[in-house]
């Protein structure tokens, strides 16, 4: 269990490390931080990572009573969860792209 937790904190800090040196690089170059089509992919990501995560405490709602876990360690498998729905809900969505609405 702590392997499966350490394993999803360092794709979280990776994840991070990836998006804070897009935008560095962006910024050397002179781009804007914020253009259009990032923020068009931001609000996609968010509100996708969101309909699923909803699901996804719903799910841990449900095994909460079969499973014998402390409280602490379900929030926090919760959290853990919802930050690697948001990660991979921005890849698919960053490497997909956005149909033209």
């Amino acid at each position: 269990m702590d392997i499966a937790s350490f394993g999803v904190i360092f794709l979280v800090l990776a994840f991070a490390v990836v998006f804070g040196f897009k935008r560095f690089r962006s910024a050397k170059r002179g781009e804007p931080a914020e253009d259009e089509l990032s923020k068009k992919v931001m609000q996609k990501t968010a509100a996708l990572s969101y309909y699923i995560s909803i699901y996804l405490w719903l799910f841990i709602m449900y095994i909460q009573d079969k499973v014998n876990l402390e409280t602490h360690s379900i929030i926090g498998i919760g959290i853990l969860g919802m930050a690697l729905i948001f990660a991979v809900s921005w890849l698919v969505i960053h490497f997909i792209g956005i149909k033209n609405e």
